[in-house]
């Protein structure tokens, strides 16, 4: 029995000293800080949707650092100084590289910008309010020649995070009638929950057939009265 006691006491004490030692572990103090471009624009997403991961060597645990991108294509984490692995990963709104990691060195507050090619691109957006209907203009160019268009979405919402998740109504665009690199429009009539509000906000996804992501225009606010 004494055997026991001094057992489980030799025991818990360990497992204190183990989480004290835990607890005084320096805590990253580093920033590492950037965006995903495109021809030096940033590039527009689903909030907390596609993701990069870091990996760093030379550690006995090893694991994925994962990078959590905001709609507008930026990210933030702390993090010890030293070199990691940034990886792109694939079933993304952009081609998958052949050589998808970027070596990253990480010094204090380090900001860098992460290419990508994105499958398309939508340029000179604008969002008009007639009556009770709101229309999207704009332009859809290919990027990557072997992609298809598989979805064109306006989407309206009640906050400015938009997509293709978290949105109050969508319309679909006519990919039939769709000319790659000319102007085309989307109109959604506001539905009944909407129209009293002061404002909406409103987004263009354009979804390629080789990614369950969309790429976004910039979310814009509407004034209704």
């Amino acid at each position: 029995m004494k055997f026991n006691f001094l057992m489980t006491l030799t025991t818990t004490a360990g497992l204190l000293l183990s989480g004290c030692a835990y607890d005084n572990f320096e805590a990253p103090e580093s920033t590492l800080s950037g965006r995903l471009v495109y021809e030096g624009n940033t590039v527009g997403m689903r909030n907390n949707g596609p993701r990069l991961e870091l990996w760093q060597d030379g550690y006995a645990l090893k694991s994925v650092i994962p990078l959590y991108l905001d709609q507008d294509g930026k990210f933030s984490a702390s993090l010890f100084d030293g070199q990691y692995k940034l990886v792109r990963r694939g079933d993304s709104p952009w081609l998958q590289q052949a050589a998808d990691t970027v070596i990253v060195n990480v010094k204090g507050n380090t900001v860098i910008d992460v290419p990508v090619t994105p499958y398309f691109t939508i340029t000179n957006e604008s969002f008009q309010k007639s009556g009770n209907t709101i229309t999207a203009q704009f332009v859809v160019n290919k990027v990557v020649q072997s992609a298809n268009v598989d979805i064109v979405r306006l989407f309206l919402g009640k906050t400015i995070l938009l997509d293709h998740v978290q949105k109050f109504t969508e319309q679909n665009g006519n990919t039939g009638s769709l000319v790659l690199g000319q102007s085309t429009s989307i109109a959604a009539a506001l539905p009944n929950e909407l129209k009293d509000l002061d404002y909406v906000f409103a987004r263009v996804g354009v979804k390629s057939s080789s990614s369950s992501e969309y790429i976004y225009t910039p979310v814009q606010k509407i004034a209704l009265k």
